[in-house]
């Protein structure tokens, strides 16, 4: 796990709530169990105050970063979608992008990874779909810069043809399969026994590893989805042993962010 992703899951599943800012000494005392080293915590704090996701700020207990406003929404969207809280009816029609990408070859993978990680898939080179709208994709594509066209269409047909070219379908089935084979082993030894700092590590790596399907799964309606989807099967599995892991590892937090 690298440190600037555990920092973002740190921020996002349990400082988001307290506040959004933290002690950098708490910032490495709490990557500590997942075997992050405080050299590599602070070169990621610096790294993501560079790209405006925190911003220093003098704390009571000394110096500490806190969520700009850009990281608050894209925390707030991915909460809404890891935890599923934000589950419209899907109504028929797509949110079409046409997008000018940027000549740099590096600013655009970076469009690329983004427009993925907020749900849309990509029809061919300067296309992309998603169900619904992300709240977040106007902000996004000005930052980047990029000219856009944005259409709302209904699919003349059957949406799964579509579907299968913006998503590949059968290897996502696959990676939630993976996930639960994977992390059952992990969030099993953290049993009724765990101390409360075990069980912050196993929910911590449970929920980084979920978090990465923000960057694969587009969230599709039920109607979309092939009979029988593992993703509901992995999404029971997180939801159980998130919930089970919580109260032990915010006990964790909270006794790590009074220590002076």
């Amino acid at each position: 796990m690298h440190a600037r992703s555990a920092l973002f899951d740190l921020y996002g599943d349990h400082l988001r709530p307290r506040g959004g800012a933290a002690p950098i000494a708490a910032l490495v005392r709490l990557l500590a169990p997942l075997d992050i080293a405080a050299p590599a915590v602070r070169t990621a704090v610096s790294r993501m105050v560079r790209q405006g996701w925190l911003s220093p700020e003098k704390l009571p207990s000394g110096p500490g970063y806190a969520l700009t406003a850009k990281a608050t929404r894209r925390l707030d969207d991915a909460a809404a979608r890891i935890y599923r809280t934000d589950q419209d009816d899907w109504d028929g029609r797509w949110h079409l992008l046409v997008v000018a990408a940027p000549h740099d070859r590096t600013a655009r993978a970076r469009l690329a990874a983004s427009l993925r990680f907020l749900g849309y898939g990509p029809l061919d080179g300067s296309t992309w779909v998603a169900p619904r709208p992300a709240t977040e994709v106007d902000t996004l594509l000005a930052e980047a810069a990029a000219r856009t066209e944005q259409f709302y269409a209904e699919h003349a047909g059957g949406s799964h043809a579509l579907v299968e070219r913006a998503w590949d379908l059968k290897e996502l089935a696959l990676s939630y399969q993976r996930f639960v084979e994977e992390l059952t082993p992990v969030v099993e030894a953290a049993g009724d026994d765990a101390t409360d700092e075990q069980s912050f590590a196993a929910r911590s790596r449970l929920v980084h590893v979920w978090r990465q399907f923000l960057f694969s799964d587009p969230a599709l309606p039920t109607s979309l989805l092939p009979a029988d989807w593992p993703g509901t099967v992995a999404a029971a599995f997180f939801d159980s042993h998130a919930d089970r892991l919580l109260p032990a590892a915010s006990r964790f937090v909270d006794q790590t962010l009074s220590q002076p």
